[in-house]
């Protein structure tokens, strides 16, 4: 964060997993009328979910006192329970096995990051008259969602380009993004005049095969066989509109166009991993990888937009020894 700060970008977009969550953030139903002590209080999900928000609000808040918006984008652990996760059956409500959204933690979200998403009034004092505008919140009926998703899928014009985010675990549809909210949204941007596009979610809509030897599991919106045409059809957008996403999930550090040199559906948009900001990589020490020189590096991306239209996304990352930052990799977006 000192690095980013020292670049001075006007926003910054934080592709989600910035709690351990991944508990069911509900007042416990094995209470019943007994009155809980403040242990089993402090002990319950909710509570963790919480401190864990706080601590996070705490540490971006540098930031935007410099004149850097944080942009919060819901990640697994947020919106998700993971049963095994659950280690309190009279505090901690029981959660589906697997890794399942939940509406009790969309609310927290909603209650922890809402005021972010997108407040107005900070927005004005930061940018005046170039603040951004035309914000579009998706209920999440157009893509059949049961839930609200207006604090977790949104958009907004700034400068000139078309900025959004997507939630992509959404209760009842987890590994999904939603397609024909985004479809819709895009749409209307261009008829707006916006030039370029950005996309931001958590999960990766390709997995980054990162192991030389062995098969890497899928594990973004390619993770099932029935998904795999749903990501298709996601892909579909950021190609029509030029568009380039931004992710994380995979603690990893890649830029990729998925489907550059695909015979059946050729396209050039990118899609620009930037999962390392933190956690344990996923690339152990000593296993073999396909770019041994960055596949272990704690790195982000920056983007800058030109008055002449051109876009250049770079890369940057630190290695594990926290060695000097260094550039990684340096495209430019067709205008």
């Amino acid at each position: 964060m000192r690095t980013i700060q020292g670049q001075k970008p006007q926003m910054l977009f934080f592709n989600g997993d910035m709690i351990m969550g991944y508990g069911r953030a509900a007042v416990p139903s094995g209470w019943g009328a007994a009155t809980p002590t403040v242990a089993q209080v402090a002990n319950t999900d909710i509570v963790k979910f919480y401190t864990q928000y706080a601590y996070w609000r705490g540490m971006v808040a540098n930031l935007m006192e410099a004149g850097t918006y944080v942009v919060p984008v819901a990640g697994n652990h947020e919106v998700q329970c993971n049963a095994a996760n659950q280690t309190d059956s009279y505090n901690q409500p029981t959660c589906p096995p697997g890794k399942v959204a939940q509406v009790e933690n969309e609310a927290a979200w909603a209650a922890n990051m809402g005021d972010l998403i997108l407040d107005s009034s900070r927005l004005t004092i930061m940018f005046g008259a170039q603040a951004p505008t035309n914000a579009s919140f998706s209920s999440g009926a157009d893509d059949g969602l049961a839930t609200d998703q207006s604090k977790l899928s949104f958009s907004f014009d700034f400068k000139g380009s078309h900025f959004v985010v997507v939630n992509t675990d959404p209760v009842g549809k987890d590994a999904t993004a939603p397609t024909t909210w985004l479809a819709n949204d895009m749409a209307a941007a261009q008829a707006r005049g916006n030039t370029h596009f950005f996309v931001f979610g958590h999960k990766p809509a390709y997995t980054y095969a990162y192991l030389a030897n062995t098969a890497t599991a899928a594990g973004g919106l390619d993770t099932a066989p029935g998904s795999v045409a749903l990501r298709d059809a996601f892909w579909d957008v950021i190609e029509q509109y030029g568009a380039t996403y931004f992710c994380g999930h995979e603690h990893i550090l890649n830029v990729m166009q998925p489907r550059l040199g695909n015979a059946t559906k050729p396209g050039t948009a990118y899609q620009v991993l930037v999962g390392s900001g933190g956690s344990p990589f996923d690339a152990k020490v000593n296993v073999v990888t396909k770019n041994p020189a960055t596949d272990r590096s704690y790195g982000w991306a920056t983007i800058n937009v030109h008055q002449s239209g051109k876009v250049d996304v770079n890369t940057y990352a630190f290695d594990s020894a926290y060695g000097p930052t260094q550039l990684i990799q340096s495209i430019s977006l067709a205008h």
